[in-house]
Parts: structure tokens; C-alpha cells; sequence
């Protein structure tokens, strides 16, 4: 599980399985885990984060688009 990217208390990956979906990345703190599609940006799963925390989350995810799209294609090679 890579991880690409950590913004506060917020880890952003990838598990290696992921290969065949659509690119996406999931996003851990503590216990909860969500999952955002890239292209175009929205939720797939909550992964029990509040809507306020889904959110701020989302706006990472938006912040970070490109970055997170770069690592996707480095680490599956597409």
C-alpha cells in the first residue's frame, strides 16, 4: 500500500489490487477510511468520516488532483 501523499493527520493511497478500477485513491485517519474517484473527483465510500471531515477531505483530493493522478500512473505504469 503506497502511500502518496500525507496532509495533516490524513494518509492518501493506494493498495495494490487497485490496478483494474478506475483511478482513484482512498484516504485513512485512525480507523476511517474513504475512497475518491480522480476523474472526475467524487466520494465511492464514507468510510465512516463525517460530511464536514468528507468535506475538507474532498478538498484535498481536489487540491491534489494532479499529483495524486502522477502517482497512480507511476505506481500501476500507465
Amino acid at each position: 500500500m503506497p502511500t502518496v501523499l500525507r496532509s495533516g493527520p490524513y494518509r492518501f493511497f493506494f493498495y495494490a489490487g487497485d490496478r483494474d478500477e478506475p483511478y482513484h485513491v482512498h484516504v485513512e485517519r485512525d480507523d476511517r477510511i474513504a475512497k475518491f474517484w480522480l476523474d472526475p473527483i467524487r466520494l465511492q465510500g464514507s468510510g465512516g468520516f463525517s460530511r464536514i471531515e468528507i468535506a475538507r477531505i474532498e478538498k484535498l483530493v481536489s487540491n491534489h488532483r494532479i499529483e495524486l493522478t502522477e502517482a497512480w500512473n507511476e505506481y500501476f505504469g500507465r
